[in-house]
């Protein structure tokens, strides 16, 4: 990893891990038993220049074995953030909908999540 990308992941490290621990809060509402998030440590991070506002935002992904990505980290410039990953699985207690991934969004410590829910085939 290059020191750029190091010197923006420290500064908000301790931000990641309050949204993993959202993240978490979600599935446990969701009431999954076995389902284990990506840990922050597993992603693969890069710096991409915002075309906005010419800025750099820090861009992390966890990618499965075959190199699917599973999930997404979107840290901006001006504090503002997108967490995502992919949970893939029919919901436990709600026979109609299936839960395709956890998102987190906000700026600074303002911390907002919710799952994505799609109905199930019929």
């Amino acid at each position: 990893m290059d020191e750029a990308v190091s010197q923006r992941l420290q500064a908000v490290e301790s931000l990641a891990q309050a949204i993993m621990q959202r993240l978490g809060q979600e599935v446990e509402q969701l009431g999954f038993e076995k389902v284990t998030l990506q840990s922050l440590d597993l992603a693969q991070f890069h710096l991409d220049k915002d075309p906005a506002n010419g800025l750099f935002s820090l861009v992390g992904q966890w990618r499965n074995p075959r190199g699917d990505v599973q999930g997404c980290l979107l840290f901006h410039a001006d504090g503002s953030f997108f967490v995502e990953q992919d949970i893939a699985l029919p919901h436990p207690s709600k026979k109609r909908w299936f839960v395709e991934a956890v998102n987190a969004w906000g700026k600074g410590d303002e911390i907002k999540a919710e799952p994505r829910l799609l109905p199930m085939p019929e």
